[in-house]
């Protein structure tokens, strides 16, 4: 593949490939809009198979999604479909103790489409960490350096696998800046999602990305701060621990127990090392599924999946450890997903780009939602979506 233009394969007719778009703009507005549905077919992928599943039930009542009202952030009486439509919208689901009560799809997407879901990606690896710690073979005390030791010349060396889980580590590699020089402008050239500029030295893999950070800001375990660098050191560990690929964990500890509908895949870095951070792409309803099972103590297709009390401590968050620029509808981050509020347990998988899944274990709901924002992050309308599916929890 070339640098700096994108060439579909032969299965993507030219016409649909959006014209200019490139390794420097494919995540970004208008091309996001046809790329998150094609990841697989301009990057490499590894994939993650399914199992043939049974439909998932209807409900008996519908969601009507021009006539449902709720309030908005600011107060504002708002409809369903008024919020779909300014929101950028590919696919919306929601469940109620376990039936579909909406499904709906905009931009070409169709229920068999895979979507590439960014950070919701970090909650299907956390919980495939629970699945192994439980088993016995994974320990979350043990550092990195145990389970990697070609990263013990690097600051993650001491770091542990609780802390990586709730993103506790001290190492400096902040994120909060897309620029070639901040955390996710070289993570994005390492992993091969962006061109390399000129006179860069970046590395140009997620290992040698990872061994080349030697920098610690404060000790280890004091503060969450949100780095997607932490669970691409998680992944390593996971496949260091287990002697197999992400891709296959998934496919056997969840998507298949879950009875998923369709196969799904994870992007892979020019080493071919998985990108375990953002780069699950499924189907909305595989990931409905996924949320199912932390709606159900940890079950789902009549299998215990996650164990139960994996499920529950994961809506136990740490707020005293959470800043408040993390605030605004979130109060704590547990096991690679983001606590609503910590006297609740209810859940979220947060993905930029507009990517959500909302759990709400007490009334048995989930909603999930993937959309194609011009913007990474838009605050004001996660917190509009948050308000949208506290509305369509209620009884």
């Amino acid at each position: 593949m070339p640098a700096d233009t994108i060439e579909p394969d032969d299965g993507v007719g030219a016409s649909q490939c959006p014209a200019g778009m490139t390794l420097a703009n494919w995540d970004r507005a208008p091309h996001n809009r046809w790329a998150y549905q094609h990841l697989a077919d301009f990057l490499p992928t590894a994939p993650i198979a399914g199992s043939l599943a049974d439909p998932l039930p209807p409900a008996a009542d519908a969601v009507d999604l021009d006539s449902f009202e709720f309030t908005d952030r600011l107060g504002d009486s708002s409809t369903a479909r008024s919020l779909l439509d300014r929101s950028w919208t590919d696919g919306f689901l929601i469940l109620r103790d376990g039936r579909i009560v909406c499904e709906h799809y905009e931009n070409t997407m169709r229920p068999q489409s895979l979507h590439l879901t960014q950070s919701i990606s970090k909650s299907v690896v956390g919980a495939v960490a629970g699945i192994l710690a439980d088993a016995g073979e994974f320990s979350l005390e043990r550092t990195v350096a145990f389970y990697m030791p070609e990263f013990a010349s690097c600051a993650y060396r001491d770091v542990t696998m609780r802390q990586l889980l709730d993103m506790t580590s001290g190492v400096d590699f902040p994120e909060d800046v897309a620029d070639p020089v901040s955390g996710v402008g070289r993570m994005d050239i390492a992993v091969g999602w962006k061109q390399v500029p000129a006179d860069n030295p970046n590395p140009r893999s997620l290992r040698g990305l990872i061994r080349s950070l030697a920098s610690i800001a404060r000790p280890h375990g004091r503060s969450f701060e949100y780095r997607s660098m932490e669970t691409e050191v998680l992944g390593f560990c996971i496949e260091a621990a287990t002697g197999q690929s992400l891709s296959q964990l998934v496919s056997d500890l969840i998507w298949r127990p879950m009875g998923s509908e369709h196969d799904a895949n994870f992007a892979l870095d020019p080493e071919g090392a998985t990108i375990a951070d953002g780069g699950l792409s499924a189907s909305l309803r595989d990931l409905a599924r996924f949320g199912l099972i932390y709606a159900q103590d940890g079950s789902c297709n009549g299998r215990q999946i996650v164990p139960d009390a994996w499920v529950r401590e994961t809506g136990r968050g740490d707020a005293s450890v959470f800043p408040d620029r993390y605030r605004g509808g979130r109060d704590a981050y547990r096991n690679q997903f983001w606590v609503e509020d910590a006297s609740k347990p209810t859940i979220m998988a947060l993905g930029v780009y507009g990517q959500m899944i909302y759990v709400d274990p007490l009334r048995q709901f989930v909603g999930v939602k993937l959309s194609t924002w011009p913007e990474a992050l838009n605050p004001a309308l996660r917190l509009d979506v948050q308000a949208l599916m506290h509305a369509l929890a209620l009884p």
